[in-house]
């Protein structure tokens, strides 16, 4: 299934949440940032791209009527907390708006579209030039995933999937201690064993830094009077005896907000453990999540499980003394997923991604009791060439309440 802005900031926040889950667990004061995003930053890029895909891509026997690539792409970075005074390590997603599309393959006139990302783990150097000027260089690993196609089961622009080397720069301006602005470019080398061409992307964008909180701002968070839940354990029961509607609802080209999949879970049982890290005055939390699962699909009614990390943003829409009422949406939890091959479907590697989103509420005199309804998704977010999705139904969710 194709990889979606939304995905790419799931994966991002991923690999923070990895490289600093033990600082951000340790924190104790939990209305300042966690020490885990305590000054990291978050960019979004757009710009140009450049790849010159063309016939040489295609299999032997191929000739090609025309070939569009679109040189609009988007570029997200997610960078931990400082490493010292120059350097940070950075988290980076790039893909462009448009796929290539490879058009009349030996006169079928027929559109065939070949999708392409790169996801980059990469060390950031920074110099100051002024107090309102620095620049940056960059230098790492990328993950190169593309994805070809068949015609009448024959490969014609094959898939891949490997390690290259990625680099890029960026000159910036400091508009204050929050934000900045930049021109930014990075690219990565052809390689000939794929038949991949090298990729260039020069860009313009923001930055913002997650500064610590004033005494102030946290003095006002920590007396607005409002319960936040330290942790709390739950038992869960998924099932599609409802059907699919939910999913469907919010998973379209109409109302994009989650993901649907190609494999359908039949029912499930989940058991969890959630803590909070982080909350606000009244509104917003942040937790996170261990969790094991136990579905089984569809069609086949073949059994799977899963074991998850999830960061989870809370957000309340109601505090009173018996009852909160809070919307919940989990993004990109590091999976392990027992089986690939679901309902006779290639979903990718053992390693995917958990998302949920749905509703739920703390309830009774001390507030002990949690109830909820969840939908949830797996997919490896195109980091392999498979990536067919699984679709969790409705998830109704039990659990007692610590503080």
């Amino acid at each position: 299934m194709p990889v979606s802005p939304k995905k790419i900031f799931q994966i991002l926040f991923t690999g923070l949440f990895i490289v600093n889950s033990h600082g951000t667990i340790a924190q104790d004061e939990r209305t300042q940032y966690p020490i885990g995003l305590r000054n990291a930053y978050f960019g979004v890029n757009i710009g140009y791209i450049n790849y010159p895909f063309s016939s040489a891509q295609l299999e032997p026997g191929y000739e090609v009527g025309s070939i569009l690539i679109p040189n609009t792409a988007l570029r997200f970075v997610l960078s931990g907390p400082p490493m010292g005074k120059y350097f940070s390590a950075r988290i980076t997603y790039m893909m462009p708006v448009r796929w290539i599309y490879y058009s009349n393959i030996n006169g079928d006139e027929t559109d065939h579209s070949v999708w392409m990302n790169i996801a980059g783990l990469t060390l950031e150097g920074r110099i100051p030039v002024t107090q309102k000027i620095s620049v940056t260089a960059e230098a790492g690993i990328g993950i190169i995933t593309r994805i070809g196609f068949n015609i009448e089961d024959e490969v014609v622009v094959t898939n891949a999937n490997y390690a290259t080397g990625l680099f890029g720069g960026a000159l910036q301006y400091h508009l204050n201690r929050n934000w900045d602005l930049q021109l930014s470019t990075a690219w990565s080398p052809e390689n000939k064993k794929y038949n991949q061409p090298y990729t260039f992307f020069l860009g313009a964008g923001f930055n913002y830094h997650l500064c610590p909180l004033s005494p102030e701002k946290l003095e006002r968070n920590a007396s607005g009077g409002f319960i936040f839940p330290l942790h709390f354990i739950m038992a869960g029961y998924s099932t599609n005896v409802l059907g699919y509607g939910v999913n469907d609802l919010v998973a379209n080209d109409y109302f994009p907000i989650f993901w649907g999949g190609t494999v359908k879970v039949r029912q499930g049982f989940t058991f969890s453990y959630q803590r909070n890290v982080f909350h606000g005055r009244k509104v917003f939390a942040f937790d996170l999540s261990g969790s094991t699962g136990f579905w089984q699909t569809t069609d086949n009614k073949e059994w799977f499980f899963t074991v998850s990390l999830n960061p989870i943003f809370r957000f309340y829409a109601l505090h009173s003394k018996s009852l909160d009422l809070f919307f919940e949406y989990s993004l990109a939890g590091p999976t392990f997923i027992s089986k690939a091959v679901l309902d006779d479907v290639e979903t990718g590697e053992k390693f995917t991604f958990h998302d949920f989103m749905g509703i739920g509420t703390f309830a009774g005199k001390q507030k002990k009791l949690y109830a909820g309804i969840r939908i949830a998704h797996f997919s490896n977010g195109n980091l392999f060439p498979h990536n067919a999705g699984v679709m969790v139904p409705l998830t109704f969710n039990l659990g007692y309440v610590l503080y």
